[in-house]
């Protein structure tokens, strides 16, 4: 059987390449993912609730009585893979899918899981870009508008919503354009498991705020500014990239990019330019610890200062 191996292009978990995006030269070709040798693990949480870990965004599942939510479906190649994993824990059926963003890291399964039931549940601007295809904000390319079959067929515009399935509870919240503009981050309380989507990373690198698509580094803080009034020190963060978190891990993200926000805002205000901001370098120290390469620190410096664009 010859191999699968095709481009990831969908994805936007991290801000490796978004500078070259905004450049002249050519932005790098996306990394190649053989679907083949992608395995998908699974991470009891607790009180039938778990993570499931593969290519993409991480995956939260919490098993009720006659059905399951899920939070997150990763590429459309993994589906078979995913939903193996699924019937490993509970043969019940998946009732809810829910977009935390638009991404297709987190929303290429959707059509999969739509045609075995599940009603996809975001945020409308989710439905509203799925629908018209949309610009990679890593990449400059366009995406494909998602067959009507894929698309949230139950949304919200702001606040907090809970579904229910078989007794299990989750409310979903949108605070603030953050990491786009349709962020959706989903609290479990029964088992004090918090999805926070591409929102926050538990890699210790800079995230991409996908500005092109409506993301804001103001909205990134006041995101985490939520999620640590909602998490104690035993709750469960299942980040969009990255091994399962913990509250402190909240607090060290949301401080470098309380830094990054400062900094880079005291010099929009001076009037310096994206390209003068740039050159001075004003996260040297972070990028130290937070950027892959010199390319990664230009383009969250970017990103931040693109933020301020806006108003």
């Amino acid at each position: 059987m010859p191999m699968k191996i095709v481009f990831a292009a969908l994805g936007l978990g991290l801000t490796i390449g978004a500078a070259q995006a905004q450049q002249t030269t050519a932005p790098p070709a996306p990394p190649l993912i053989d679907w083949e040798k992608v395995q998908i693990q699974t991470i009891d949480l607790g009180n039938n609730t778990y993570m499931l870990a593969g290519q993409g965004g991480n995956i939260t599942i919490a098993v009720g009585s006659d059905g399951i939510i899920m939070v997150d479906s990763q590429f459309a190649p993994l589906s078979d893979k995913i939903k193996a994993a699924i019937k490993a824990i509970s043969p019940l059926p998946v009732k809810y899918l829910v977009n935390t963003h638009f991404h297709g890291d987190h929303t290429g399964g959707n059509t999969n899981f739509a045609k075995d039931g599940a009603t996809v549940v975001a945020h409308d601007n989710i439905r509203v870009r799925l629908a018209a295809g949309t610009v990679s904000g890593l990449t400059g390319q366009m995406v494909p508008p998602v067959p009507a079959e894929g698309l949230p067929k139950q949304t919200y515009y702001g606040g907090s919503v809970t579904l229910e399935a078989g007794g299990r509870k989750a409310q979903l919240t949108h605070v603030a354009n953050a990491h786009t503009d349709g962020d959706t981050w989903v609290y479990f309380a029964d088992a004090n498991v918090l999805a926070t989507g591409d929102t926050v990373n538990n890699l210790k690198r800079y995230q991409t705020i996908d500005y092109r698509n409506g993301g804001d580094v103001r909205g990134m803080i006041r995101v985490a500014d939520a999620y640590l009034k909602v998490a104690n020190d035993a709750t469960k963060v299942v980040v969009g990239h990255g091994p399962l978190a913990a509250k402190k891990d909240i607090e060290e993200f949301r401080a470098m990019l309380v830094t990054s926000h400062d900094r880079i805002k005291k010099l929009f205000d001076e009037g310096k330019s994206e390209e003068e901001v740039l050159a001075l370098k004003p996260l040297a120290d972070l990028d130290a610890t937070w950027a892959n390469n010199p390319q990664h620190a230009a383009a969250h410096t970017r990103n931040v200062y693109n933020s301020f664009k806006r108003f």
